[in-house]
């Protein structure tokens, strides 16, 4: 696979993700990143990464990317914390808060939440690695209530074409 220049990098992803496991957190692979995972393929530039990580672990997920060089640019909490690093790096977390069942749901910004069902968890490929990520359908619903962007506008093609086979 060729690697596209700029933003985050598969080898950043790859250390990010280490990181969090090495910590104990679990994390699943969202946004641009996420649909590249389940293409298995880098169709874009991505300017950061998007992940759902288990709301019991955020704070070791912190000190974690803090030891990668990140620190909190935006805190949005419980909704959303964002990290920016040197060398233009970012990372988007996203908590999520478990039932015993497997189902999430994650803090949105107006005093609900948003959904994750078990089965929503699956894994991808992120430069030949696999990676949990969040599936098709999920990456879908997630693409609503919002005015896309071109990036957003591209990902929903690509999505659709995976959905529809």
């Amino acid at each position: 696979m060729t690697e596209l220049a700029g933003g985050m990098d598969a080898d950043e992803v790859h250390a990010v993700l280490d990181a969090l496991a090495l910590a104990g957190c679990r994390a699943w692979v969202a946004g641009g990143w996420g649909v590249d995972a389940l293409l298995g393929r880098q169709t874009r530039q991505h300017r950061d990464l998007d992940l759902a990580v288990d709301a019991t672990t955020e704070a070791a997920a912190l000190r974690a990317l803090a030891r990668r060089g990140y620190a909190v640019e935006t805190d949005w909490r419980p909704v959303r914390v964002e990290l920016a690093a040197p060398g233009g790096r970012w990372v988007d977390l996203h908590p999520v808060v478990f039932d015993e069942a497997g189902d999430g749901v994650q803090a949105d910004l107006d005093g609900g939440v948003f959904t994750y069902p078990a089965a929503c968890f699956v894994t991808g490929t992120v430069a030949g690695r696999p990676v949990g990520c969040l599936s098709v359908q999920q990456q879908l619903l997630f693409h609503t209530g919002y005015e896309p962007r071109e990036v957003d506008l591209a990902d929903l093609a690509l999505l659709r074409q995976l959905r529809d086979g």
